[in-house]
């Protein structure tokens, strides 16, 4: 019965990435002149209070949200969409955190593997907010780390939010420097952005083979 239930968790959260995905694709096809982008422009405000809002949603879902970040640099530009992009996904981390505090552990248990708690409890525990940084570099969802470390009776909030905030910054630069390299024909931004990626996975995958030091 706990298969089928894991089973139907993961194929309802497959589903949803799958039309997520289908959006995006549909999204950037049909507004390779600029339609779209020039009328949620035009929403001014609102169309930034909507866009922070839908970053914020699917960055406490399983879903990858490299596609959302993507569409925010075509809509609003480099600069605004990554600091767009950056809001949604800290406000979301806030969000979570409430939302854990209220719920308890039952929220998070429905959600989140014993293996995936197990690995951030012992950095956490290990190096405290430095710990919980490090565990924010490691390869597990962003989301999942938010809301282990948000289920911690321990965890204060400004450590919590500023782990959040900062861990998503290098990532964040090197998609915003890809994205420049393949916009603008550029090679050099393109380099740049592949060499920040790759310093930040390579960073991920070194803290993983590392994390029993700590």
């Amino acid at each position: 019965m706990g298969d089928q239930n894991k089973l139907g968790k993961y194929g309802l959260t497959a589903l949803i990435t799958v039309v997520f995905i289908v959006l995006l694709v549909a999204f950037f096809y049909y507004d390779r002149q600029n339609r779209i982008s020039d009328v949620i422009q035009a929403w001014g405000i609102w169309g930034v209070a909507f866009a922070i809002l839908l970053m914020t949603a699917i960055c406490m879902t399983p879903i990858p949200s490299e596609g959302l970040v993507i569409m925010f640099l075509k809509v609003f530009g480099v600069y605004e969409g990554v600091f767009f992009a950056w809001i949604g996904s800290t406000f979301s981390s806030l969000v979570i955190f409430i939302l854990v505090r209220y719920y308890g552990q039952t929220l998070m248990k429905k959600l989140i593997s014993p293996e995936r708690f197990n690995t951030v409890d012992n950095w956490v525990k290990g190096k405290g907010s430095l710990g919980l940084l490090v565990a924010r570099l490691l390869p597990i969802p962003a989301f999942a780390v938010n809301y282990i470390a948000g289920a911690m009776p321990s965890m204060q909030l400004w450590t919590y939010l500023w782990t959040a905030a900062v861990s998503m910054i290098p990532y964040y630069i090197g998609t915003a420097l890809v994205f420049l390299g393949i916009a603008r024909a550029t090679w050099i931004w393109l380099v740049l952005g592949f060499a920040a990626l790759a310093l930040f996975w390579g960073t991920s995958y070194f803290l993983n083979k590392r994390k029993t030091v700590f």
